[in-house]
């Protein structure tokens, strides 16, 4: 099961080619929607006016070779490692959905693109990553999901409670899902693998298709901002923030510490 690629089995009902145009389509819809969310948002007029504002109003210039180190280390720190995120179980959450959307989708794009048939045998490699990314998401996605939600974790709302902001994760966790217990049935020959294949296609045109109304944009303005945030730290600015304390707390705080930012 691990080491059978899904997809290829489908050129027996479908075009070879008809999983490759899908995936075509939905990278055109993420580039539209992405768009459009800038568009409406105005979320690029935003960055670059701050980091206008940021370069004229610095108290220290920005070198080259700084703004170079400050660019590696957003990327290093704020991208890879997540560290906007202070509570470990967030962050932990984050890294195993985030590294196993970047494994799940590589893994179907090599399946789909490049071993269509079971005339070109796929490397068992790229089926086991396939599997490794998807549990990796569901792992991450249900434990931030019925666990380290701000509304679950600190006010005590039901697991099971809905808004718009969560269309994304619900989307990303249904699509991977349906995906895995798809390729289990396949593997089994069950009858039921045709419908969980729609079901499948289905979670994962909204995944993909709901880009402007979901946060799935949001892994695109991120990066950005927190390299913007960083500059304006190196040249004094702080985005009109007071600068931090001259000392520490001498007396701690008796404080609960937060379990879900």
């Amino acid at each position: 099961m691990f080491a059978n690629n899904p997809f290829a089995a489908l050129s027996g009902v479908l075009p070879a080619n008809a999983m490759q145009i899908y995936l075509v389509l939905m990278v055109l819809a993420v580039f539209a929607g992405t768009l459009y969310d800038v568009m409406h948002k105005g979320s690029a007029q935003y960055f670059f006016e701050n980091w206008r504002k940021s370069k004229n109003n610095g108290a220290s210039p920005v070198s080259g070779g700084e703004m170079v180190a400050l660019a590696v280390k957003t990327g290093v720190v704020d991208v890879l490692a997540s560290g906007e995120f202070c509570n470990p179980r967030r962050r932990a959450a984050h890294l195993l959905t985030m590294y196993g959307f970047v494994i799940y989708v590589a893994a179907t794009a090599v399946m789909v693109f490049g071993y269509p048939t079971p005339a070109t045998p796929t490397p068992r490699i790229v089926p086991l990553l396939w599997w490794i990314g998807g549990l990796m998401i569901c792992l991450g996605g249900y434990w931030f999901w019925f666990f380290i939600r701000v509304d679950v974790a600190a006010e005590g709302k039901s697991p099971l409670r809905l808004m718009r902001a969560d269309l994304f994760v619900l989307s990303l966790l249904g699509s991977v899902t349906l995906g895995l217990i798809w390729a289990t049935l396949q593997s089994r020959s069950s009858a039921g693998a045709t419908v969980l294949f729609g079901l499948y296609i289905m979670a994962t045109t909204v995944l993909f298709g709901s880009v402007a109304w979901s946060k799935f944009a949001h892994m695109f303005f991120k990066p950005a901002a927190a390299f913007e945030k960083r500059v304006s730290d190196a040249n004094g600015t702080r985005s009109n923030l007071p600068g931090p304390a001259d000392k520490p707390e001498l007396y701690g705080s008796a404080r609960q510490q937060p379990r879900h930012y």
